[in-house]
């Protein structure tokens, strides 16, 4: 496997240096970065993706979990922070794991064995034999879970949280994210976004009536104006 690229975000100064000597002691990691100014750390990323960042939760102008939400898709984080009270939250926005200041290396080499276990997988996943992405890995009660793409029905959005509507599950898997991250994430062939608050899986379609509403699983969703014509085109393109 391939060094894992990392960058280290936290205002203050000796926590850098902290964790800049635990990942020279660490083979698998290769530092791209650090950074004092989270907003910094954000406009170099855009240019310069990482699998991995160590961020510090609590930051002035943008803090940690504001970060989390605008990193390039896949990049995987792990928080470190001197306030145990974030540990939540920290998982509920997909974070690989949460440090607690002062950080130990045994914690700290563990939870980039965990970060290395999770991104090798999904490099599997996403080039067996070529093919494309099939699955994607949620959240859902502090625990990573594969879906796979062709067992879901369709996404409910709610605010700052998205419902995966999974076939043989009894309940939705709620997970914290934007419709916006699952929308990049889904194969545009087979999934589509209707309104604001719904993408679908195409081929689960069982009907579509004339108020052009679409009948899913258990749910009646209207396509919006806005998805109108996108979904229309595909309608007719598929008669």
């Amino acid at each position: 496997m391939s060094p894992i690229t990392c960058i280290i975000v936290d205002d203050e100064p000796l926590a850098v240096k902290l964790l800049e000597s635990f990942v020279t002691r660490t083979p698998q990691l290769q530092l791209e970065h650090s950074f004092t100014d989270s907003v910094e750390a954000l406009t170099w990323l855009k240019e310069h993706p990482v699998n991995l960042a160590f961020m510090d939760i609590q930051m002035p102008d943008l803090n940690g979990m504001e970060l989390s939400h605008m990193l390039p898709e896949g990049t995987k984080i792990i928080f470190t922070t001197a306030f145990k009270e974030y540990a939540f939250e920290s998982y509920e926005v997909n974070a690989v794991d949460f440090l607690l200041k002062p950080i130990r290396y045994n914690k700290f080499i563990a939870a980039v064995e965990k970060a290395e276990r999770l991104i090798s997988l999904e490099s599997k996943v996403e080039n067996v034999e070529g093919s494309p992405k099939k699955t994607m890995f949620i959240r859902v009660d502090g625990e990573l879970r594969q879906v796979n793409f062709e067992h879901i029905l369709y996404v409910e959005g709610m605010k700052d949280y998205v419902r995966f509507h999974v076939e043989g599950e009894s309940h939705p898997l709620t997970t914290h994210m934007t419709m916006k991250a699952v929308e990049d994430t889904l194969p545009t062939d087979t999934f589509m976004r209707i309104n604001r608050s719904y993408i679908v899986r195409l081929d689960k379609i069982r009907t579509v009536d004339r108020n052009l509403c679409v009948y899913i699983g258990d749910e009646i969703i209207r396509v919006t104006d806005a998805y109108r014509e996108a979904f229309e085109n595909y309608c007719s393109g598929n008669c």
